[in-house]
């Protein structure tokens, strides 16, 4: 996870001054010789740590924080802004051409991610906008790297325009255009070549494809684990080809996460997106103020409620809620909630999500194995149709031959099953508008240990969510009716 690092030093330095009634400037000193450490540590440039740390210091004494009430919330509240301007503030939206097709050149070194970030942005698109891209395979000299493309363009039905290997590159983005507009596509990305390291052949060629195109937006891809070096080659290609932004991946991957504070000041080139996962739609808006909110263990729940509303399904929502209601929600009903939440990714990135869990003990000793969804999701398939429906009936018999269907020790199942029926009871409390005795209802229903606690946890939230949703949708028909 991006960040874990340095948010769990940056949490120590605060907790020192959250224990005193009052901050001193000795405090406040080694805050910051803590937080300086906590960010070069992370592989943030020197010079952006150091005016970092002076302007925070600054900010402190001036303001007059040692001597005003709640001073260590005060100080926080400094990082976090800083933070957030460090990054770039607001999040930036890609550039649209006034008439199509608006043309986007994805560049960066070999190895990046380019071709799949093409596709996660093509398919976020086609998806969310409806749009109707076209993908232009230019790099000719990656073995396979049209192959790839070709196969990424497949999966998420997005046409490719490709003319073999033997073809200059400038010409098939001639030609690639030309289709584009001929087809009516309103948007084309350019998948151009990529080499270890910045090369003057690369950058020629990369400018005469410039020259060529005109592109609405230059996107430089960036691997996040390589930390200052990933600098070092944004400041490279911007200088040659004057990039529009920059979209980091494998956030997921790297425990410092230096190069996304890093490169915007630096460059003075906004984080448009970030890529943490595997799939075509782990691609995210890169927002300055939450990413800092998660880096500092605040949680970012705004990006947790989108992941929320992109995945779940309304009707659906609305028909557990009637479950929910009613008291009859079942194990099958848990399977469907499983798998959305499942879809939103790991549930460790998800519960770094909520406020407060980030740096909470129980959650850094949870194991967040996705092995343990697989084996509750085993135990459930075992059930007979009744058994799932109504799990009243699930006696020591049944118990022991679900555990064996499982291959799942009986004593495991009777752990999941209680901890279902205490989930069960907290979803209907919430239903119901009662939230009391909830945290501890919480803490105990864990379904396969700590894991399905969280997911019964995050399917109480959503259900919430949605609930109180609709409850002022409702209200807001009756007052118009009136």
């Amino acid at each position: 996870m991006a960040f874990e690092g340095l948010t769990e030093r940056l949490q120590n330095a605060m907790k020192k001054l959250r224990g005193k009634g009052k901050v001193s400037e000795a405090d406040l000193r080694d805050t910051m010789r803590e937080i300086r450490l906590a960010l070069l540590e992370a592989d943030v440039n020197f010079a952006v740590v150091k005016d970092f740390v002076k302007t925070v210091r600054d900010r402190a004494v001036g303001a007059k924080v040692l001597e005003g009430l709640n001073p260590a919330q005060q100080i926080v509240k400094i990082v976090d802004e800083e933070l957030t301007k460090m990054m770039g503030e607001t999040a930036v939206p890609l550039n649209k051409s006034p008439k199509i097709p608006t043309i986007i050149m994805m560049v960066g070194l070999q190895g990046a991610g380019k071709t799949t970030t093409a596709g996660k942005l093509a398919n976020q698109l086609k998806t969310e906008q409806n749009a109707r891209p076209l993908m232009i395979a230019a790099d000719v000299y990656r073995p396979a790297a049209i192959d790839q493309l070709v196969t990424v363009g497949k999966q998420i039905d997005v046409p490719v325009f490709e003319m073999g290997t033997d073809v200059d590159p400038v010409e098939i983005v001639r030609q690639g255009l030309a289709q584009a507009e001929t087809n009516h596509n309103d948007y084309v990305f350019i998948d151009t070549a990529g080499r270890l390291q910045i090369d003057e052949q690369l950058m020629d060629e990369l400018a005469n494809i410039k020259a060529l195109a005109n592109p609405t937006e230059i996107l430089l891809v960036v691997d996040a684990m390589t930390g200052q070096n990933a600098v070092a080659t944004a400041e490279g290609f911007d200088n040659k080809l004057d990039v529009t932004g920059v979209i980091l991946t494998k956030l997921d991957g790297d425990t410092r996460g230096g190069a996304a504070l890093s490169i915007r000041s630096v460059t003075g080139k906004p984080i448009k997106f970030v890529g943490e996962g595997e799939k075509m739609s782990d691609l995210d808006v890169f927002h300055p103020d939450r990413m800092a909110s998660r880096i500092l263990g605040m949680g970012d729940m705004l990006s947790l409620i989108e992941k929320t509303q992109k995945e779940y399904d309304e009707k659906q929502a609305q028909e557990l809620t009637e479950k929910m209601r009613e008291n009859s929600f079942d194990f099958n009903d848990f399977l469907d909630q499983m798998e959305q939440i499942q879809k939103m990714g790991p549930m460790d990135q998800i519960m770094k999500m909520i406020p407060g869990m980030a740096n909470n003990p129980a959650l850094a000793n949870a194991q967040m194995d996705p092995k343990d969804m697989d084996h509750i999701k085993a135990v459930i398939y075992s059930m007979t149709e009744q058994e799932r429906t109504d799990p009243d009936v699930l006696n020591p018999s049944r118990r022991r031959r679900i555990a064996a269907g499982s291959g799942r020790p009986v004593q495991e199942v009777n752990r999941m099953i209680k901890q279902f029926t205490q989930m069960k009871k907290m979803m209907n409390q919430v239903s119901k508008g009662n939230f009391s005795g909830m945290e501890g209802m919480m803490n105990n229903a864990g379904m396969g240990g700590a894991l399905g606690g969280k997911m019964g946890q995050m399917a109480m939230r959503q259900m919430s969510r949605r609930m109180k949703k609709n409850k002022k949708r409702r209200s807001n028909l009756k007052r118009r009716k009136k």
